[in-house]
């Protein structure tokens, strides 16, 4: 029998690579040249590819695809309508810090999977070029105008303190998820364990993601 928290993993990883394709396709609308809309056109089909992996995952775990997903509608959807972009830069801002940080949150409960469940995770979280793409382009404003760092840098730093809000959120409201992240899913239950030590070890995950983050604002040229 499929434990819960894998099927709360792939729901919401599902799920947002749904959104991921949605947003990658309104981000080509407001890109300024054809390559650009070409490029990030080619990075939303790769996400819808993603998704229908993850599904096709579900179904051959005997989930409903729908109902996994649903939990984590409201949480991703609440994210995302409070940081949405407002112009082109804030939007490869958000996909590079935002995104990564997502990623790394993905990546972290996938490393007490099984080798199969695993190894699909891994495979759907590597970069389709978004990270590279949105780099070369932050860095190139930049150095155009450099007072875009301090706008770009702002918004950065609202945009993780958003998600790991709603990772904590999220965490908080799905006991199976939070036992996955904390390493439980194959342990079971042990004596001396519990919440406190449950809690304490999603401290940590959250506070090597918080570092990752600092890495990635240094990569793109903007001040922590």
């Amino acid at each position: 029998m499929t434990d819960d928290g894998v099927i709360d993993l792939l729901g919401l990883l599902a799920y947002a690579e749904l959104v991921a394709f949605f947003r990658l396709s309104d981000d080509a609308a407001l890109a300024p040249t054809l390559a650009d809309k070409a490029a990030l056109g080619k990075m939303a089909v790769a996400e819808f590819s993603h998704f229908e992996r993850i599904r096709a995952e579900l179904e051959r775990l005997c989930a409903d695809p729908g109902k996994a997903m649903e939990p984590f509608t409201a949480a991703l959807d609440a994210f995302h309508a409070r940081t949405a972009p407002s112009d082109w830069l804030e939007g490869l801002v958000k996909a590079y810090v935002g995104d990564g940080f997502a990623a790394d949150f993905y990546r972290a409960a996938a490393e007490v999977l099984d080798p199969e469940p695993r190894a699909l995770v891994l495979d759907v979280l590597a970069d389709t070029g978004h990270a590279q793409f949105a780099v070369e382009h932050v860095r190139a404003a930049i150095a155009a105008d450099p007072k875009v760092a301090g706008r770009l840098a702002l918004w950065a730093r609202r945009l993780v303190g958003e998600a790991l809000g709603q990772a904590q959120l999220v965490t908080a409201q799905r006991p199976p998820l939070a036992s996955l992240l904390a390493g439980d899913v194959r342990a079971g239950p042990q004596e001396g364990s519990g919440p406190p030590s449950q809690l304490g070890e999603i401290g940590r995950m959250f506070a090597r993601l918080t570092d990752a983050h600092a890495e990635r604002m240094s990569t793109l040229g903007l001040s922590i």
